[in-house]
């Protein structure tokens, strides 16, 4: 059986603790969810998901969105790592509807920015 580990980024905290208890709590709730199905139920997981493809580098690489509720919206990654027997969901933004492209292409940009650093890692070393 595959574990499930939930992992957020700074941002993703900060527009959290901006919501309201009762909307955290249904984005909790929500996620949580998710998470618990994807071990029984992978492909109704996805099904609920909305892929957001993105190509940097040579790499592609998938973003989600998760809707929580008709003004809430999640942006995610889901990586699976069968040689650990792990699934790691990463919570990158939760924002209103209006807000998602730009919190998007931040999400974008902040992933190319981390690949790009890797990358002279690997080079330097």
């Amino acid at each position: 059986m595959m574990d499930v580990l939930i992992e957020s980024t700074k941002k993703f905290e900060k527009d959290i603790a901006k919501l309201s208890e009762h909307e955290k709590e249904i984005a909790i709730r929500k996620i949580n969810g998710c998470a618990e199905l994807f071990i029984v139920d992978k492909p109704n997981v996805y099904r609920k998901l909305k892929p957001l493809r993105i190509h940097l580098n040579g790499y592609d690489s998938s973003l989600y969105t998760m809707k929580i509720s008709l003004k809430l919206i999640v942006v995610l990654t889901i990586d699976e790592d069968p040689i650990f027997g792990q699934v790691i969901f990463t919570l990158f933004r939760i924002v209103k509807h209006d807000d998602l492209d730009k919190a998007y292409k931040g999400v974008v940009e902040s992933l190319y920015q981390d690949m790009h650093y890797q990358e002279r890692e690997i080079v330097l070393v």
